[in-house]
């Protein structure tokens, strides 16, 4: 069923143009066929980052669904032709599939933060959706010689769904090397989601969100651990989207029809 939707390229990132409601029906059609689907989240840091880090970049590509996490990638999306529907937030793919496990009494698997956010997270997920069987948690502070057996003990847990609550590229390496081999219909990485339900952080006002202001909000929440990983990967993403209309300017200046979308020319090497 993903392979149905179309896909665009974002600065060289194949990522598919889907709604949050269609991803909702992938999911759970992964959940009932017990076909395994992995999901992954770009923002404008994440592009950046996956510019000069090979393994991330693969790690982010062998997702079977690839959604935009941040407006600053939609609008791009469509200043350079490949226009996305809208932007999908791993927070809002979050909440919204523990909105449908609490009705479908699915089970999840929580792996990710502090234990004292874990913890908090548990109990929040259990007041506020009270369907939704939890499998198993664990805190996301382990080694890699630790990972083939956190891996192993949610195989054997079999929820449905798993959600990976680490700083990238971390939660991405983690998918790559052990999503198949775990065997999960539907594993997303939410990044700093858990602390939003747990009530560690607050997330953006919609307003904010609207005017793709978020990672703004939270770097105020948390200047000193993220205000170089949003601001000057922001600066960067808006010089490779210039650098790109200007590509894609030039191209349709020697001859290409009005409107016409320019391919990208990918990732450099």
């Amino acid at each position: 069923m993903v392979s149905s939707l179309p896909i665009r390229s974002i600065l060289g990132v194949r990522v598919h143009a889907a709604m949050l409601e269609e991803v909702l029906a992938l999911c759970s059609h992964a959940v009932e066929t017990q076909a395994p689907m992995m999901i992954g989240v770009v923002n404008a840091a994440k592009i950046v980052n996956m510019r000069r880090d090979v393994l991330l970049r693969e790690s982010v590509c062998s997702s079977d669904l690839v959604l935009a996490d941040g407006m600053a990638v939609v609008w791009a999306s469509r200043l350079l032709g490949q226009s996305l529907p809208e932007r999908v937030a791993g927070i809002d793919l979050f909440e919204s599939l523990l909105g449908v496990a609490d009705r479908e009494g699915w089970s999840v698997y929580f792996l990710g933060a502090r234990q004292e956010v874990l913890e908090n997270l548990v109990r929040a997920v259990q007041v506020r959706y009270p369907g939704v069987m939890v499998a198993g948690c664990r805190n996301g502070y382990f080694d890699e010689d630790e990972a083939e057996s956190v891996a192993t003990t949610i195989r054997n847990a079999q929820p449905d769904l798993l959600f990976v609550g680490m700083s990238p590229p971390k939660k991405e390496l983690f998918l790559a090397n052990y999503g198949r081999r775990m065997g999960v219909p539907v594993c997303h990485g939410v990044g700093g989601s858990f602390d939003v339900l747990a009530g560690k952080t607050k997330r953006a006002p919609v307003l904010w969100q609207l005017v793709g202001l978020e990672w703004f909000y939270r770097v105020l929440q948390e200047p000193s651990r993220l205000w170089r990983r949003y601001l000057v990967t922001n600066l960067v993403f808006a010089w490779l989207v210039a650098c790109a209309l200007v590509r894609r300017f030039l191209k349709i200046s020697e001859g290409l029809p009005h409107g016409k979308a320019v391919p990208d020319e990918g990732l450099p090497k």
